[in-house]
């Protein structure tokens, strides 16, 4: 961040020299061309005008509501001391642990969204939390506190933090995000780059209301979740912050951006693509995160394809109907589990969770997820070509999952 700086001033600094410099053009080339210099009136001067004028709009007050709820989060982890020959002789294990320091490892944003007691609670992005040894508040007065983590979930990129209510002056309201409209003003607030850049507010419409942003978690899980688009500025730093709309209300927690169409050199630079999770989910979450520090989500106990990515020869031994053009394949059924218990296998085309049509395995994933463990499942899908229904007692949580071994599996089913 420092040589970002550097590079920064270097930039601008050149810029006011290379404007002299072509100032300094101008003025030799008249003199040498023997053309004289248009005067001035030597006695004026510039000045700052005295007429004075405040500010108020909607966006204004909107910031204003709800910027003293936004803050920064440190994330500190503790950083080895060990160097290379620490580890060449084996000597990096147990003694260079107990002398690590906590470093500061990144930077977001968050929320305060309650206040209760002694206690105010902060939402945030769970990969903002992730790894973290201990966490720091800067509050927007620049005071800085120690958080404590209540509860995160990777599935969902959500966590609840908890501080000291002590210094907590503002608290921000929720808004329905399922009244959103695509074109309303939309204001992001947060940390661009860090702390430094704290209780920064850009400005943008709602671009989407309903966007499947794909990507995986920590535990290399495929992530589907549901987003609001916004071309509101979202860089780093921002995540966990406030997407909010012209009442200062939160209506949604800013998570992710798209800065380019992949990774390689060719490809296309993207701007104005940012991605937050609504408001309503958010409320949904973060209830289940105060009250049990996880959320435990059901397994339907099957390692799945999408039919699309099948080719069109695999396809003809399914025997599908011309009308199933779309769903998802049933690739291994794990032994006890609930898919197996149900009496689902290896080919099966599952094209309904419940009464929602899925087409792929991300659709399928979220639409198994609005259930609970214990819950009973209607499953559509087909075999050899004819259609059926099966119901899935959800009996085992997604954490007890291994898809090495099916009779361990089971094994853990059984403890």
């Amino acid at each position: 961040m420092k040589n970002n700086k550097i590079t920064a001033v270097k930039l601008i600094a050149a810029g006011i020299i290379g404007g002299a410099v072509s100032l300094g053009g101008n003025i030799a080339y008249d003199h040498f061309t023997g053309d004289t210099p248009i005067k001035t009136n030597q006695t004026s001067t510039t000045k700052v005008s005295d007429v004075s004028y405040k500010v108020s709009s909607s966006t204004t007050k909107a910031i204003a509501k709800v910027s003293d709820a936004v803050v920064s989060v440190i994330n500190y982890q503790k950083a080895s001391s060990s160097n290379s020959l620490d580890d060449l002789f084996g000597d990096s294990s147990s003694t260079n642990k107990d002398n690590a320091k906590e470093q500061p490892a990144g930077e977001g944003s968050g929320v305060i969204y309650k206040k209760d007691g002694d206690y105010a609670y902060i939402v945030t992005n769970n990969h903002v939390v992730d790894g973290a040894s201990s966490l720091e508040i800067m509050l927007s007065n620049g005071n800085k506190v120690k958080g404590t983590l209540v509860g995160k979930d990777a599935y969902s990129d959500l966590a609840v933090i908890k501080i000291p209510s002590k210094e907590v002056t503002k608290v921000a309201e929720f808004g329905d995000s399922s009244k959103l409209t695509v074109g309303e003003p939309a204001i992001a607030i947060g940390s661009p780059l860090g702390s430094e850049y704290a209780n920064s507010a850009t400005e943008g419409i709602i671009s989407s209301l309903s966007r499947k942003v794909i990507m995986q978690n920590e535990s290399n899980e495929t992530v589907n979740v549901n987003a609001i688009q916004t071309d509101a500025a979202i860089n780093p730093g921002n995540s966990g912050g406030a997407l909010i709309n012209v009442e200062g209300q939160v209506i949604g927690i800013n998570s992710s951006k798209i800065s380019a169409t992949g990774s390689s050199s060719r490809d296309v630079s993207v701007e104005g693509m940012g991605f937050a999770i609504p408001s309503n989910d958010v409320v949904e979450i973060i209830s289940k995160l105060e009250k049990d520090g996880e959320i435990k989500r059901p397994a339907l106990g099957v390692q799945m394809v999408d039919l699309t990515g099948i080719s069109s020869r695999y396809i003809d031994e399914l025997k599908l109907p011309d009308s199933v053009t779309a769903g998802v394949v049933v690739a291994k059924v794990q032994k006890g589990l609930p898919a197996d218990t149900a009496g689902l296998k290896k080919y099966d085309v599952i094209t309904k969770i419940g009464d929602t049509k899925v087409t792929t395995s991300t659709e399928l994933q979220s639409a198994l997820y609005k259930y609970n463990v214990g819950d009973e499942m209607k499953v559509t899908y087909y075999r050899e070509g004819k259609e059926k229904t099966a119901t899935v007692k959800l009996a085992t949580s997604s954490d007890k999952l291994d898809f090495k071994d099916a009779e361990s599996a089971k094994a853990e089913q059984d403890k």
